[in-house]
């Protein structure tokens, strides 16, 4: 069974919707480590159709996960945003610096390479007919980024500060895709620690287990 690792707060319970092995597992990791109640809902990514019966696709037209359902009814979409929106409910965790600060567009920095550099930059190896020489394209730009954050980890345990954010929520779920792309990450030593040290976490280790325990997709 899952644990919060802050005591849950009266806040407004919330509706993620996940697939495995998504960049989902961000803000689930993120809602893990606020301790904020949710209802976990999977979707099946070929169908669109979810745990629950309903179609994905009147949730979000776009199709894809994470989309985080609020109280309100209202919809958000897009990783980096959802991540954001939620550290900012809990400022006093501090998974995100404060709003307007040089610190925060640091993060924004690190999520928006993330998002663009990463899991966008990766996502054509998910691919499987692509031929193997097109591939190598994609990887060796790909390399170039894994060796930018690897030096920027040498010197640091985390992207931003001298603790866990959001974006390592974010970097931490997309470098778990790569032993799927045959992209071996222990080429990169400071990026291999950092890996284990954030897949050793409660919240990591919490949200895996409750995507695991939950119903699949029709």
């Amino acid at each position: 069974m899952w644990a919060a690792i802050y005591p849950l707060r009266e806040v407004p319970t919330m509706k993620l919707y996940f697939a495995p092995d998504t960049c989902s597992l961000s803000p689930h990791i993120v809602l893990q480590e606020l301790g904020m109640p949710y209802e976990l809902v999977r979707v099946n990514n070929r169908t669109k159709r979810t745990s629950t019966g309903e179609d994905f696709l009147a949730v979000n037209p776009k199709g894809y996960v994470a989309a985080l359902e609020l109280d309100t009814g209202e919809v958000l979409t897009e990783g980096p945003a959802i991540v954001q929106y939620l550290a900012d409910l809990m400022p006093e965790v501090g998974l995100a610096p404060a709003a307007g600060t040089l610190a925060r567009v640091r993060l924004q920095e690190w999520l928006n390479f993330i998002t663009s550099e990463i899991h966008s930059g990766s996502s054509p190896l998910f691919n499987r007919a692509l031929p193997e020489d097109v591939q190598a394209i994609f990887r060796d730009r790909l390399f170039r980024r894994l060796d930018f954050i690897e030096v920027n980890l040498t010197s640091r345990d985390y992207l931003v500060g001298d603790g866990f954010t959001v974006a390592d929520a974010y970097l931490f779920t997309v470098l778990g895709w790569m032993k799927g792309f045959s992209i071996d990450i222990g080429r990169w030593p400071a990026t291999t620690h950092y890996m284990q040290r954030i897949g050793a976490r409660a919240s990591v280790q919490a949200a895996l287990a409750r995507e695991a325990e939950t119903s699949p997709a029709a």
